[in-house]
């Protein structure tokens, strides 16, 4: 058994996926026209880290209630986790790359960690080693 997608609920589709393919390094798995529950056209967007088994589903907000949780999906606690084997470099082209983040890298006994939005604004911790 194991997790296989998260839904990230995003404004729109082709940012999304620039921001986790382009400034995250993420692999797009899956772009292909798809149908909402009532017929209306949608796209099936599937992102993740190279080499890794969960991924994100990132989908555009439908309605007036998709698109208050837009940023939001965990009520501005961090929701996601991306742990990285060489936190400054990644850290590093994260900030050139115009990544915003709302704290500082630290240390703590489960590693380095500084916390950043994504697209969306979702809170993410980015992790690296102990």
């Amino acid at each position: 058994m194991r997790i296989d997608l998260v839904t990230v609920v995003v404004e729109e589709y082709d940012p999304a996926i620039a921001f986790f393919t382009g400034v995250l390094g993420f692999e797009l798995v899956e772009d292909v026209p798809s149908l909402t529950n009532d017929g209306r056209p949608k796209r099936w967007v599937v992102v993740r880290p190279p080499g890794e088994g969960t991924g994100l589903l990132l989908a555009r907000a439908d309605g007036e209630r998709q698109e208050a949780v837009v940023g939001e999906q965990v009520a501005g606690r961090v929701g996601f986790f991306l742990r990285v084997d060489d936190f400054d470099a990644v850290h590093e082209r994260m900030v050139a790359a115009g990544v915003r983040f709302v704290r500082e890298p630290r240390d703590e006994p489960y590693g380095r960690v500084a916390v950043f939005l994504d697209i969306a604004g979702n809170r993410w911790d980015l992790l690296g080693g102990p």
